[in-house]
């Protein structure tokens, strides 16, 4: 950090406290393993990284399932199966992303969006002031490795909280008319959307169809998938349709009924699947020959029923993305400065509320992102 850095002199002009409010995650589990508390200590920025006052913070599957442990191997059903309760499978040593035991306690929160307020060695101090938002996927902390990288809110603290630190390099300034609110609904949802799209190398005019299309990663895909001049077909629960329509999709399906029937055999040039579970061997139905099916969530369930015939008679690409190229999130900060996607909030709710948001989130009855509002 900065020689003489404090936390009450920090070069910010505002006075950084020595504790704050936040939720921890004291282990693998249910809803009971969140503690709302107020005296967690402030962490201090170290070399390359920027204090972040946090003023809002976004929900995601990644929250819950790093919460419950879906990760391990020793979970094979839905995420909302084990989602209020956790799972008695869990395995402790293989319950995140990257593999490893998580330590507790954790400040989770993989979306995070404020104001720099101070900055640790080597970071300039005109950084101070700047509006944030922090990518997803650190890759400083594995030390820039081939497709590896620790995610925020998991090997790392997050920005459940009222401060956070991030590596300067990983936290991008951003200016536009949005509120924070907005901005934090775009981190995790909208990179993942936008990798699954830049790995299966969607082009205009192609047949994109998006599974779990209502939530954050889907609804942002149908923007992004529209921005390059794909046609989308859109899937979700039947009361959200008309939403979808009005973010783009130029098809929607209710969820649960038959794909086939509703688009016919072969085509489609891509499916962007968040789902997995039954809906799957439809999606490769749908699909062209030659076509691609990228995948970056399981929340209907991660074990699924793959006839192999299907994979190589029809030429079929599988992409499974969770690391992220630095220019995705590049991509990202210059189309919300560009005005040419828009942010899609279903609903706030204070941090400590953050059970009851977390509910509303698994219960899919509010379309959209659910974002935490940080107290100051």
């Amino acid at each position: 950090m900065k020689s003489g850095f404090s936390k009450s002199s920090n070069g910010s002009g505002i006075e950084i406290p020595e504790v704050m409010a936040g939720v921890v995650l004291v282990g693998h589990g249910g809803v009971d393993k969140l503690e709302y508390r107020e005296d967690i200590p402030v962490p201090t920025p170290g070399p390359g990284e920027v204090l972040i006052r946090v003023a809002a913070a976004g929900i995601n599957n990644t929250d819950i399932n790093t919460r419950i442990g879906w990760y391990s191997k020793g979970v094979n059903s839905a995420t909302e199966a084990g989602a209020t309760q956790g799972f008695e499978t869990v395995q402790d040593a293989d319950a995140t992303w990257s593999g490893v035991p998580m330590s507790f306690p954790r400040i989770q929160g993989g979306d995070c969006c404020g104001h720099i307020v101070g900055v640790g060695d080597g970071i300039d101090a005109s950084r101070i002031g700047e509006r944030v938002m922090v990518r997803n996927i650190i890759r400083t902390y594995a030390d820039f490795r081939p497709l590896e990288g620790w995610v925020f809110g998991s090997e790392c603290d997050g920005a459940f909280a009222q401060y956070t630190k991030a590596p300067s390099h990983e936290t991008d300034k951003i200016e536009c008319n949005w509120s924070d609110v907005e901005l934090a609904s775009i981190p995790v949802a909208y990179s993942t959307a936008e990798a699954m799209l830049h790995r299966a190398g969607v082009k205009r005019d192609e047949h994109v169809v998006i599974t779990g299309a209502s939530g954050g990663v889907g609804s942002a895909a149908i923007q992004l998938a529209k921005r390059r001049g794909a046609m989308v077909t859109a899937i979700a629960g039947a009361n959200k349709l008309e939403q979808l329509r009005e973010l783009g999709a130029d098809r929607v399906v209710p969820r649960g009924e038959d794909l086939v029937k509703h688009l016919g055999k072969e085509v489609a040039d891509v499916a962007i699947d968040v789902a997995a579970g039954p809906g799957f061997a439809a999606l490769l139905d749908v699909l062209k020959k030659g076509g691609r099916y990228a995948v970056a969530g399981a929340i209907a369930g991660p074990i699924v029923e793959l006839d192999v015939r299907t994979l190589y008679l029809k030429d079929l690409t599988f992409f499974g993305c969770t690391f992220q190229p630095d220019e995705v999130f590049t991509n990202l900060v210059s189309y919300i400065e560009k005005s040419e996607i828009r942010p899609f909030v279903g609903n706030t709710y204070p941090l400590k509320d953050i059970v009851r948001a977390q509910q509303d989130f698994l219960s899919k009855r509010i379309p959209g992102k659910l974002v935490l509002v940080i107290p100051h």
